[in-house]
């Protein structure tokens, strides 16, 4: 995880496969009966890709799918991504996880691909998007979201707090209070799970609109952020789908964060259309608050000018390798 976090990505992915030594993960190891693979040519053989861990982990890794060379590729999913996934381009069929496995020669979990590639800083695949929402869906949500005045902005505060970073990762919404001061723009609720709750009772002066029983799974939640000028999130599953859209995104990042966001950098290699605000301090929410409601005031009173400073970093760049793009 060091490794990662400071950017060795090519010598921390090997040693990232020794999570399949630890208990957390051993008993997933032990479900398949076919030899995982390591990237060796493919010819005809038929490929099992599954997600493991969260759906972030899926959301941010299924990107590797169609750099895969073989004749037929399954992709095991969880349930709740299995209609947004199975418009993955390369995926031949996709099932859900808990279902049976279907015949296969071979298998790789999605995050052991960055090693299977070898990527490094410079050779992420960041070309996006790669997930796309479908048009039915995006057309009944521009629909519903007809009226909103100003910027419409995608908001999330809650990670899963049943793992031990997701509390860390997660604050209240009244912790963006400050966010309502600013005029001229709509939030729309992206949050789900018990945090949801939240919405029923927005701070004061927060236009907040609540579409969240309706969001049965993350196709839904793709295409209503197809909808919105920006989203800001925590580190959750909102951001990478964000990401994986290639919509305009802000993440709230803690302090001491996941590696996957690297260190001393306010863009992503992962996601060109992300911004990074980052906690000072372990638990200090309200300082980063500020600086994002600062940062949206900008772009809410700047009109189309503001359309640059929400989409880009200040150092973002696209980083990719020809080889797999």
């Amino acid at each position: 995880m060091a490794l990662l976090l400071s950017g060795k990505l090519e010598e921390g992915w090997a040693e990232y496969e020794w999570r399949w030594q630890t208990r957390r993960t051993a008993a997933d190891a032990h479900r398949f009966s076919t030899p995982s693979w390591n990237g060796q040519p493919l010819g005809d053989k038929v490929i099992l890709l599954h997600a493991e861990q969260g759906f972030g982990d899926t959301l941010q890794f299924c990107r590797y799918v169609s750099h895969v060379s073989a004749r037929q590729i399954i992709l095991e999913v969880q349930p709740l991504l299995l209609r947004l996934l199975s418009r993955l381009r390369g995926v031949t069929k996709i099932i859900a996880r808990g279902d049976s496995l279907p015949p296969h020669d071979l298998h790789c979990p999605l995050l052991s691909l960055p090693h299977v590639f070898g990527t490094t800083l410079e050779t992420i695949p960041s070309r996006t998007p790669y997930l796309e929402a479908d048009p039915e869906d995006i057309a009944y949500w521009r629909n519903r979201l007809y009226g909103l005045d100003g910027l419409r902005v995608g908001i999330c505060w809650g990670g899963n707090l049943e793992t031990t970073l997701g509390h860390r990762r997660s604050m209240t919404l009244d912790i963006l209070a400050p966010l309502g001061e600013i005029s001229w723009v709509s939030f729309v609720s992206l949050q789900k799970g018990p945090q949801a709750v939240e919405a029923f009772h927005p701070p004061n002066g927060m236009k907040l609109h609540d579409f969240s029983a309706d969001l049965r799974d993350f196709a839904d939640t793709a295409a209503l952020i197809e909808c919105l000028d920006l989203v800001i999130s925590v580190d959750t599953a909102v951001a990478h789908l964000t990401g994986a859209l290639g919509k305009p995104l802000w993440l709230m990042n803690c302090f001491g964060s996941c590696f996957r966001w690297l260190q001393n950098r306010d863009d992503s290699p992962w996601y060109p259309s992300l911004r990074q605000f980052r906690q000072p301090a372990l638990g200090d929410w309200d300082s980063m608050t500020r600086c994002v409601r600062d940062a949206l005031q900008k772009a809410a009173t700047g009109g189309d000018r503001a359309r640059p400073y929400i989409a880009q970093p200040n150092h973002a760049r696209s980083i990719a390798s020809p080889s797999l793009q």
